[in-house]
């Protein structure tokens, strides 16, 4: 008879690219989305929730640096009939929500939603393939003041969290000025569309390239260092400087106020203005602006002027000039500065995606790697104006701008900071004694309960009381009550405070420890009482 084999056991781990989350981890993680759903409320945004799961055609080709349609998403098919998939974002589902609802809605519509969603992409060092993210979008306002009011609630979230003012800066810049850039390069019109794709691939890559790569790739190509060739543009040398005086105009800009001073005479009259300030003023006058939130403003104007340079004659590109220019007035009447926000050729986020201004949170704070290399830990929220997305689902524009936070690595950063610690404590932990009095410990947790107080039995083995301080320690719980049957005959419980323990045990011998006040007898009638004002004490 043929030996039957054993089902094999399945392996306990989690699958490549996902990740458990523990007790304080969803708790803080709790407390941060409650945190951003105030901010989002107070400007006026209503919640929605929809569901997990989207038609692939829903869902259409936008998923963002995936060059294929529907790749990157985990999807199904149903019935031999539509296509499903996991949601890979939350913007596709507020596209499909808007279009659906619309005759309902009020226009505009505010929504803010929260939520994991799926990628079905390569995991790596701290890229996981489910994440949270929290959602803010305004559909149905064609005005820029729409975006300047995303990006100011944006600033007022991170500092709500715990994000110090001068620990991060919103950069924004707008995707029409690129157009007007490729206009200006003779990259405008139908047959040049494969290289505006290559181009604009190869322009959101700048902070992975740098700009010796992304040259390269609006030029012949790169060689990556596994030897892998990737395709450029082919562009003409005019072409890439054209192109390059864009990318690189943030880090020409802080040079450029400094020759301001020599540029009285210059025909923009915008810069020549600024040129004519800047000319009276002295070096350390000059030093002042350059770390100053004087210089903000300044750098601001400057940027803009710059610009204007750049895009030249396109009716486009000055376009996108004038709405960063109005996002800038508007941030100013509200106080937000370029300490907190400026304007900032150098973001590229999703070029293929955004069809005006976009903007990028960036922490400039440095944390050490794995090998205690100083870092800045880098963006953790982007957006921008998305007026083709519901157009999909309509066929006719429907203005759109939203922002998209990273939760989790926002609370990475926070934990980076040591700012991430949640300050909830475990639970009160009743001991057991006698297993024969469960009822009367089942009776004292139910009061802790009552008065407001996280409070539980222990539930394992009793045997070993050791073990169940052991326990308690494990829970984090601040405090342990004890009652044998001695203490139980005099209507008394004994309270030790795990937390001045723990402080009182780094200080004094264990000889020492039955002297302090770590641990105490009270009247069974007091216990709640002497615990709240243990608690209380902190």
């Amino acid at each position: 008879m043929a030996k039957v084999k054993k089902t094999p056991r399945p392996k306990a781990q989690t699958p490549k690219g996902f990740r458990d989350y523990f007790g304080t981890d969803v708790t803080r993680r709790q407390q941060m989305l409650a945190t951003i759903a105030g901010i989002y409320h107070r400007y006026g945004f209503d919640a929605l929730e929809t569901s997990a799961v989207e038609t692939v055609e829903a869902l259409g080709k936008f998923l963002p640096d995936v060059d294929r349609p529907n790749e990157g998403v985990f999807a199904w098919q149903e019935d031999e009939s539509d296509w499903l998939a996991l949601r890979y974002d939350l913007t596709a589902p507020l596209a499909r929500v808007a279009a659906q609802y619309r005759a309902d809605l009020p226009s505009p519509y505010r929504r803010y939603a929260m939520g994991p969603v799926w990628r079905n992409e390569k995991p790596g060092p701290g890229r996981f393939r489910q994440f949270y993210q929290c959602d803010a979008d305004t559909v149905g306002a064609p005005s820029v003041a729409a975006d300047a009011e995303i990006c100011a609630m944006l600033a007022d979230v991170l500092e709500a969290v715990g994000i110090a003012r001068g620990d991060y800066i919103i950069r924004v810049n707008n995707r029409k000025v690129l157009n007007g850039v490729l206009e200006v390069a003779g990259l405008s019109g139908d047959d040049k569309a494969a290289e505006r794709g290559i181009v604009l691939r190869a322009i959101d890559k700048l902070d992975r390239l740098g700009v010796d790569g992304v040259r390269a790739l609006l030029g012949e190509g790169r060689k990556d260092e596994s030897g892998d060739f990737t395709k450029g543009a082919g562009l003409s040398k005019a072409e890439q400087t054209q192109l390059m005086r864009f990318v690189t105009a943030n880090d020409d800009i802080d040079n450029r106020l400094w020759e301001m001073r020599e540029l009285a005479g210059n025909e923009n009259p915008n810069l020549k203005r600024l040129a004519i300030g800047a000319s009276l003023l002295s070096d350390s006058r000059m030093r002042q602006l350059l770390s100053g939130p004087e210089w903000g403003n300044l750098r601001n104007k400057l940027t803009i002027s710059v610009l204007e340079d750049i895009v030249g004659s396109s009716s486009q590109g000055k376009e996108g000039v004038r709405e960063l220019e109005e996002i800038s007035t508007l941030l100013a009447a509200q106080g937000y500065g370029p300490d907190r926000i400026v304007i900032d050729p150098s973001v590229v986020r999703g070029l293929g995606y955004y069809t005006g201004p976009v903007y990028e949170a960036e922490l400039t704070f440095e944390t050490l790697d794995e090998k205690g290399v100083p870092r800045q830990f880098g963006s953790v929220a982007g957006g921008g104006r998305y007026d083709d997305l519901v157009k999909r689902f309509t066929g006719q524009e429907v203005p759109a701008t939203g922002v998209s936070i990273g939760v989790d690595r926002l609370l990475a950063a926070l934990a980076a900071q040591n700012k991430g610690k949640s300050d909830e404590r475990g639970p009160v932990v009743i001991t057991v004694m006698d297993r024969e009095r469960m009822a009367e410990y089942q009776t004292m947790v139910a009061e802790l309960r009552q008065a407001g107080i996280r409070a539980e039995v222990y539930l394992g083995n009793p045997k070993n009381f050791g073990n169940q301080l052991k326990y308690a320690d494990k829970r984090n719980s601040p405090i342990a009550v004890i009652q044998g049957g001695d203490e139980a005959a005099r209507d008394v419980v004994q309270i030790k405070d795990l937390d001045l323990g723990a402080k009182l045990a780094e200080t004094v011998s264990h000889e020492e420890w039955k002297d302090q006040p770590a641990q105490f007898e009270c009247p069974r009638a007091d216990m709640v009482a002497e615990i709240q004002k243990r608690l209380a004490r902190g």
